[in-house]
């Protein structure tokens, strides 16, 4: 169980935070009763969770471009935040294709940005770069990669995470060597649950297609991912910057993903979902010729689990479960925030 009442009264910098992801963290902050602060961009998609959810009303939002230093740090000499979780990024791997330079300007110089104010502000205390499971070099291996494995990720995106990687440990070497604030990176795996709406992502595609009443088209049914419930990374990184807070000694580098049972097809998971949903949902498979992406992926996540006693709470199935509570609660009218609410109190329980 994750007491979030440490996070109680202190002051949080979220960069991302009208993202799918950033959302859920800047929910889950604000229920422990953390003073919140999130810089991002407007919600990159419409629908969104940010909106939908009413999470602004409840945190200091401050939309910005992270390739602005010199707002960001305005930001951060207005706030002095203690603790600092970087989400920010351009998270698509098939629009890096489209437009590598924006995105080697988001995830790496927005990387540089976030690092320059951590060492200028002797506030921060505990700083989190949030990454990707395709950092590693993917030699398309039957085991899970760790975190002493070789970073050169294959796409743009991929690789711009790898040199974000690079950027944080070169920081961390050259300016935090003396323990004024803790450093960590945390490689997670697809995430899942409600109010996803990216593109190019295999859930929002199901949901989308279900609002339509249309069958699901699949790119590629046989590629495997670790898929996991997006408070799993999301509680897993407060742990991280909690523990690193209380015990320098714990900053490093960290996998975060499901267990092994829950690396699972594309296929196997849209199977899943349409067996959840019902109303005669299915998927069709429809390779579009599109540009390469990995075939198979799995993290080892040991050091996560010896370090912080953490552990997989909710496997792929429980994971569908909650994510098409969400979808349906939506879909019906009801308040999404409280099902949030719900759902982040189920999880921290457990």
């Amino acid at each position: 169980m994750m007491d979030l009442t440490f996070f109680k009264g202190k002051k949080v910098l979220v960069t991302g935070h009208t993202g799918f992801k950033g959302s859920w963290m800047c929910r889950t902050l604000i229920r422990a009763g953390a003073e919140v602060t999130g810089y991002s961009l407007e919600a990159p998609t419409e629908p969104n969770l940010f909106a939908l959810a009413g999470i602004e009303e409840a945190m200091n939002s401050v939309i910005g471009d992270i390739r602005d230093q010199e707002k960001l740090s305005g930001v951060f000499d207005e706030i002095r935040p203690e603790f600092v979780i970087h989400l920010a990024a351009q998270p698509i791997v098939r629009d890096s294709y489209k437009d590598p330079v924006y995105t080697y300007e988001t995830n790496v110089m927005g990387t540089v940005n976030i690092c320059e104010c951590v060492r200028k502000y002797d506030c921060v205390k505990s700083f989190l770069n949030v990454t990707t499971d395709k950092v590693y070099e993917n030699k398309e291996w039957e085991w899970g990669y760790r975190e002493n494995e070789p970073l050169d990720g294959y796409d743009p995106y991929s690789n711009s995470k790898s040199c974000s990687e690079l950027v944080t440990h070169s920081y961390k070497n050259s300016f935090f060597t003396d323990g004024r604030v803790a450093v960590s990176t945390a490689r997670a795996g697809n995430v899942i649950g409600g109010g996803d709406f990216a593109n190019d992502r295999i859930i929002p595609d199901c949901v989308r297609a279900a609002e339509k009443k249309k069958d699901i088209i699949i790119r590629n049914p046989f590629s495997t991912r670790p898929y996991q419930h997006v408070l799993e990374p999301v509680i897993a990184y407060l742990m991280i910057v909690k523990g690193q807070y209380e015990n320098p000694e714990l900053q490093g580098y960290y996998n975060v993903g499901p267990d092994e049972t829950d690396c699972v097809t594309t296929g196997e998971l849209v199977e899943m979902f349409t067996e959840r949903w019902g109303d005669g949902l299915k998927w069709i498979d429809q390779y579009d010729g599109g540009p390469h992406e990995a075939n198979f992926l799995k993290l080892d996540c040991s050091k996560l689990k010896t370090t912080f006693g953490w552990k997989p709470r909710w496997d792929v199935a429980e994971a569908l479960d909650k994510t098409v509570e969400w979808t349906k609660a939506w879909f019906a009218g009801e308040n999404v925030a409280e099902v949030m609410d719900r759902q982040i109190q189920d999880f921290v329980s457990i």
